[in-house]
């Protein structure tokens, strides 16, 4: 039977007691008049009193019908030695809990690790645990799990636009793989979180979106970019209903010739809706190209193409250039990470050696990016004109961003500009453009540009600023003519910068193994942070006090205050962290010929059919012949 402590409110703090308490340790005995400071003070000394007589002790609110005695006297046998069966006994303390991580990272057993703990501990009569140990690590096992807190924190910092592809088989067991994937400020691929999964149906990949979504903090994306597929439109809209959904434009272009490779106009259709989509740059523009082609050629009953238009917001370019892509329209970021990982996976990998190569993988990635800031900030890529604009934009991007901005400059060759007039302040400009269509044909294309001077604001109508996030060459130009020689800070985005820390550069990974003094200290305040803040979170008064301290502290450290920009990265900072140990399922034998590695198009298996068939049947001709 427990021991039941009454108290007047519902307070039920963790109690950290003495693991060692001792036969011999006097223990004063509860007497009426016995005061103490506090609540936690008083389960602090029942847990000890109770461990030393041989009772448990749980909480409950106070009962109206106490007499305000104490009873002293017990209806049951108590006995010391088996105090440490009683529940309240038998929490895994801080202490157990980290060496149980360490050893399961480790490779070690639970069984040995748990001897281990009984060795250390003097014998099983000492120790208060059994099974929670196993508990602990399997509930420690599920909380790590694709929740990695790189991938976390780079989030934060590139975690606007995503693109997620499930067009990978990887493993033993037939399991595609689902990566999302983003752009960092070199505009390399990045990873930010993976899902391995059997099904492809709404539920799962809501599932998978969801869970995803927590391991990110339920920080909500801009916008993402999947493959065409209905499950995961109908996932999308559940878990990201203020995310901007867009189809891979690569991937619906590629059924051209599965939808019309047998008609006989298909050349003129394939390349006229290839300029309909692509040189379209208003969805006016669209909307008139694509009705016009269906009646050229007579599509108006096609499903595919009505299909198409309809769904038209999802991936048609003219329809996606107010918002921010980061320069991406297709999944192929998804699988050209699929094709990285082609160095280290293969058809028979298991689930385990698949996470052991996953971080191998990544661990290159990392040093990739490394390289990339290295050279950002040790290389120069020399301007190609003398305007100062340019030398600002190379002194703040990135080596890769900056060759972006230059091949926008370049293309004041092909610009002629006209002033239109000038309203409240507003200067408006035509911006006529020659672009290349196909491989000899010129395009003359008009853009409207606007400048506000005060504040200095330009916007073109060809909306790259907005969709790609470098200023396009009609603004740049129309600014140079007006005498403008720096660009405002906002047309300079911190995204493409080589000038800012980001966070993710100090946290520990578990593919990142190199160390410097920065991060470890990052390691260490954020550590002495994490117990603070959990104390403080249990209460509303705690918390409001802590985050009072906390803006007092930031007055003296004025580095963590505000952004500074001005600090530069001189290397790539690297971290290093523990890897969950995965179990891997069971094989289960598929029917017929097991699928190969990537999924190939239907459109591609014709193709590769039809060109199989001429070969061998000049194959036979040369036969015959000889």
């Amino acid at each position: 039977m427990d021991a039941d402590i009454e108290f007047s409110n519902n307070e039920c703090d963790e109690v950290e007691i003495d693991k060692e308490i001792g036969g011999d340790e006097t223990i004063e005995e509860p007497t009426v008049g016995m005061q103490f400071s506090s609540v936690k003070e008083v389960h602090a000394y029942y847990m000890k009193y109770g461990k030393k007589k041989g009772f448990g002790v749980s909480k409950r609110n106070i009962r109206q019908d106490d007499d305000g005695t104490v009873i002293l006297d017990h209806v049951h046998a108590c006995s010391s030695g088996k105090a440490k069966h009683f529940r309240c006994f038998k929490k895994v303390d801080a202490r157990v809990a980290k060496r149980l991580e360490i050893n399961d990272e480790a490779g070690i057993r639970l069984s040995k690790n748990f001897k281990s703990l009984v060795v250390e501990a003097g014998g099983y009569e000492n120790c208060a645990f059994g099974e929670e140990c196993r508990n602990y690590i399997d509930k420690a096992r599920r909380l790590h799990l694709g929740a990695d807190a790189r991938s976390r924190a780079v989030y934060e910092s590139f975690g606007d636009v995503i693109t997620f592809d499930t067009t990978y088989l990887t493993n033993a067991y037939k399991m595609p793989f689902a990566p999302f994937v983003g752009v960092n400020h070199h505009g390399q691929s990045i990873l930010l979180g993976c899902g391995l999964i059997s099904n492809e149906d709404a539920d799962t990949f809501e599932w998978l979106f969801q869970s995803w979504l927590q391991c990110m903090n339920n920080q909500p994306l801009n916008a993402i970019i999947t493959d065409q597929d209905k499950a995961m439109k109908i996932a999308i809209s559940r878990v990201f209903p203020i995310s901007r959904h867009r189809f891979c434009l690569w991937h619906i272009m590629k059924k051209l010739p599965e939808k019309f490779g047998s008609h006989c106009r298909y050349g003129k259709i394939k390349s006229t809706i290839h300029r309909c989509v692509y040189y379209s740059f208003s969805q006016h523009e669209f909307d008139e190209h694509w009705c016009r082609m269906l009646d050229t050629y007579d599509l108006n009953e096609n499903a595919w193409l009505v299909s198409l238009y309809s769904d038209r917001h999802y991936w048609v370019p003219a329809y996606g250039r107010d918002t921010f892509w980061a320069g991406m329209s297709t999944t192929q970021r998804s699988e050209g990470m699929n094709a990285f990982f082609d160095d280290y996976v293969h058809s028979r990998t298991t689930l385990k050696q698949f996470v052991d190569q996953y971080d191998s993988a990544l661990r290159r990635k990392v040093e990739n990016e490394a390289i990339a800031n290295f050279n950002s900030f040790n290389k120069d890529i020399p301007c190609i004109s003398r305007y100062p604009l340019e030398k600002q934009f190379q002194s703040a991007y990135t080596l890769a961003k900056f060759k972006e901005v230059q091949e926008e400059l370049r293309g004041f060759l092909y610009l002629t500009t006209k002033e239109m007039g000038c309203e409240d302040g507003r200067y408006m400009f035509v911006v006529v453009d020659e672009i290349q269509v196909g491989n000899d044909l010129l395009k003359r294309v008009t853009f409207n540009v606007e400048v506000d001077q005060d504040p200095l604001d330009v916007k073109c109508s060809c909306k790259l600023f907005e969709f790609k996030g470098i200023l396009c060459r009609h603004a740049l130009r129309v600014l140079t003519q007006m005498g403008q020689h720096t660009i405002p800070s906002k047309y300079i985005l911190d995204r493409w910068r080589k000038d800012i820390k980001r966070k993710y550069t100090f946290v520990k990974s578990s593919y990142d193994t190199t160390s410097i003094d920065d991060a470890r200290r990052y390691d260490r305040i954020q550590n002495c942070f994490y117990e603070l803040c959990s104390n403080a979170s249990k209460a509303e008064s705690s918390c409001v006090k802590l985050i009072s301290q906390i803006e007092q502290l930031k007055t003296q450290y004025p580095g963590i205050a505000d952004h500074d920009t001005s600090n530069t990265v001189d290397t790539a900072p690297s971290t290093e962290a523990s890897t969950p140990r995965v179990l891997s399922p069971l094989v289960v034998r598929s029917k017929g010929r097991p699928p190969s590695k990537r999924k190939v198009h239907p459109a591609k298996k014709s193709i590769k059919k039809s060109s199989t068939k001429r070969r061998l049947h000049n194959n036979q001709a040369e036969v015959h012949f000889y």
